[in-house]
């Protein structure tokens, strides 16, 4: 190859961090942190094995020291607001339609109409007006218990 091996070390930097910034993955940074250590070696005379050895073991030891601690990172500074399911669950509205163990409908705090039901076993009819609050979702469906004691049970 005659001296241009950093050219090789160079291109493969070059497409380390384009794919890492098109699939947001860390490792591919951190073979791109790999091919720079290989290039320097290069560029200091190294051989092309000598070289090769240390891009692989900066690349690995990157995974093994690098990859948790920005992970870590990422997840503290992660939203903690739930969404989906999550911010279904404990929310409260109130009863559209009389809801039973098998049907009914309930407009949630949130603006989305459910429909639900309540939990299997209670012989309850919850009236509409009535305020409730969310137990769990199960498919298309809100399970409900009456939000205090003063809902109009039948």
């Amino acid at each position: 190859m005659a001296g241009f091996e950093w050219v090789i070390w160079a291109g493969l930097i070059v497409v380390f961090v384009a794919v890492a910034m098109m699939t947001a993955e860390i490792e591919f940074m951190l073979l791109a942190l790999g091919s720079l250590g290989g290039l320097v070696a290069e560029l200091l005379g190294a051989p092309w094995w000598l070289a090769t050895v240390i891009a692989a073991i900066i690349a690995v030891l990157g995974t093994f020291l690098l990859r948790p601690r920005f992970l870590n990172l990422l997840r503290r500074s992660s939203d903690p607001t739930k969404s989906n399911i999550d911010a279904i669950i404990g929310s409260t509205g109130h009863v559209l339609i009389p809801v039973t163990e098998t049907s009914g409908q309930v407009k949630l705090g949130n603006g989305e109409t459910w429909s639900a039901r309540v939990p299997e076993g209670i012989q309850m009819v919850l009236q509409p007006g009535a305020g409730v609050r969310v137990l769990a979702v199960d498919g298309a469906s809100v399970i409900i218990e009456p939000e205090s004691s003063g809902a109009q049970l039948s």
